[in-house]
């Protein structure tokens, strides 16, 4: 296997840290768990001897890392797919994803997706990060719209990765929950993990990665609440599983309770109301509304927003409409 040798000094007025926590800092595009495995691995060593993770580092410590390239997959290939580019420059690419695209290869999709779709328009992206993940930072579901950055050097791939681990990038999503959410705004801070007994659920647990949810409510319909949603931290599914957590499921969300069981109790009238929202809404109703952070190349801030793709301003209208009394849904 291929490897990157990485040398870092660690500077004279160092503080007393652990190696993987500093480490994870410095290098932005290995996160904390693989730094882990490969101290456990041997392949972090200081001073030419490895070291345990709980190692702490001391001021002029030579650390020594050995990084495996990405691993050698088939190459993904490039396609001539459309892709809503909402900025470019010699620096990076911000795209506003449509949903139904998975973003990256994986089982079952090896292609069609959002990555096949940017080599597609440029290949030199293929060498920047995973090669599975090339010019990727961040990622949102499949059944997820809205914008993603992608960066065109492995320069602008760190310091885009380094702004997401330090939380220095502004990100907001609108989501469409079920029932009235009576606080106006909520912080949910929980940590998220695996689901115990379906692997292909995250949920909120009592250890795994720690996860903050900003939640702000924007309207209130009959049925549904409209939120800004803002995150200090980006773990998988983490919208959708707080949502879920406190009582109002993403409207739609086969995965976390976000389809028919909202529906129980409810008048006929109510019923057929939510029924209709359920066949206006196939999938999640979530949306990645705005990004912003500081441009790596020119330190300029840029800040992005997409509307509403269509399923959802179909939504929005439907319950527009009924607020204002144009309807005659229910009663």
């Amino acid at each position: 296997m291929h490897q990157e040798r990485i040398e870092i000094r660690v500077p004279e007025s160092k503080a007393k840290e652990r190696i993987d926590v500093f480490l994870a800092r410095q290098i932005a595009y290995v996160s904390r768990s693989q730094i882990k495995k490969l101290i456990k691995e041997g392949s972090i060593t200081v001073d030419g001897t490895a070291v345990k993770q709980n190692y702490n580092v001391r001021p002029n410590d030579c650390i020594t890392i050995l990084v495996p390239k990405a691993a050698e997959h088939e190459p993904v290939k490039p396609q001539n797919i459309p892709i809503d580019i909402l900025f470019e420059d010699d620096y990076l690419l911000v795209v506003n994803k449509p949903a139904g695209m998975v973003v990256h290869p994986a089982v079952g999709h090896r292609d069609g997706t959002l990555v096949n779709a940017i080599l597609g328009h440029n290949q030199n992206i293929a060498e920047i990060g995973d090669n599975l993940r090339p010019g990727l930072v961040h990622r949102i579901d499949k059944d997820t719209s809205g914008i993603l950055v992608i960066a065109k050097n492995n320069y602008v791939h760190a310091c885009l990765a380094k702004l997401f681990a330090e939380k220095d990038i502004e990100r907001e999503y609108i989501a469409f929950v079920w029932r009235d959410v009576r606080k106006n705004s909520q912080t949910v801070s929980t940590y998220i993990n695996r689901h115990a007994k379906d692997r292909k659920k995250m949920a909120v647990a009592k250890q795994g990665k720690f996860a903050i949810t900003n939640f702000y409510v924007q309207k209130r319909y009959t049925l549904v609440t409209m939120m800004r949603c803002i995150l200090d931290t980006g773990r998988t599914h983490q919208i959708r599983v707080h949502a879920a957590h406190i009582g109002h499921p993403v409207v739609g969300d086969h995965t976390y309770g976000g389809r028919g069981r909202n529906l129980g109790g409810l008048n006929r009238e109510l019923t057929a109301f939510g029924v209709r929202i359920l066949e206006l809404m196939q999938r999640q109703a979530l949306h990645a509304h705005k990004l912003g952070f500081v441009h790596p190349g020119t330190k300029k801030y840029l800040q992005f927003s997409v509307d509403f793709p269509e399923d959802m301003k179909q939504l929005h209208e439907f319950l527009e409409r009924d607020y204002n009394g144009e309807t005659n849904e229910h009663i």
